[in-house]
């Protein structure tokens, strides 16, 4: 028998009808596709210095972290967020439950971020501006048109997360099987997240890199 999901969110009546997820793997065992370029400290500095860059750049919308890492949650709740402990599940699974957890505690959207942006900056403003209808939901792709690097949806759906490879187009799909009205949301800020070593060259134009581990152009 699976063990029992907890949640810590905060309760919708004091933190407004949005939630911010922010899906968090151990620290420890991120960025493995970097191991190329960065050596295991540097890989775990960058995902936690990122993750807490998402994090404060959603504010002030409530966030709570989804993990299964004793870690991970005591850092979660440092900076403020509350937690999903969402314990073995996976990433589908544990952001489907936490959906389902949000929608029962009165929250009327979600809004599912990928933990990697390195320039998430106008995050707080599309949470804000995404906040549509009970039937609109709105994706950002990755910059490869690949993956979703936010997703906002709003609750009470029979959603099926999709993340993984080809998560964008899964996720549209899913959306037009549901009804649901989709919109796609373009910001090339939003849409860098950091998997692969070419991840570390961002273009000048997206701002000064945001993380104390160098970018590969000046590290590797």
């Amino acid at each position: 028998m699976p063990a029992p999901r907890t949640s810590d969110a905060a309760p919708a009546a004091t933190t407004g009808d949005v939630l911010v997820l922010v899906p968090v793997k151990a620290f420890a065992v991120a960025k493995e596709r970097l191991a190329d370029v960065l050596d295991p400290d540097e890989r775990a500095r960058l995902a936690r210095e990122l993750a807490a860059g998402v994090l404060r750049a959603a504010a002030p919308h409530a966030v709570a972290v989804v993990c299964d890492d004793e870690d991970v949650a005591a850092w979660a709740r440092s900076l403020g967020a509350s937690v999903s402990w969402q314990p073995g599940a996976g990433l589908n699974r544990a952001i489907g439950a936490a959906y389902v957890d949000a929608g029962a505690a009165g929250r009327r959207r979600v809004v599912v971020v990928h933990g990697d942006l390195a320039f998430p900056a106008p995050l707080s403003e599309f949470v804000t501006r995404s906040a549509g209808g009970p039937d609109d939901v709105v994706l950002v792709a990755d910059r490869r048109r690949d993956g979703t690097n936010v997703l906002s949806v709003p609750t009470g759906h029979e959603l099926r997360f999709r993340y993984g490879a080809g998560s964008f187009d899964a996720h549209r799909a899913e959306a037009d099987g549901l009804g649901l009205s989709v919109r796609i949301h373009d910001d090339d800020h939003l849409a860098w997240d950091v998997d692969v070593p070419g991840d570390l060259t961002p273009p000048p134009e997206l701002g000064p890199w945001p993380s104390s581990v160098p970018p590969r152009s000046a590290g590797a």
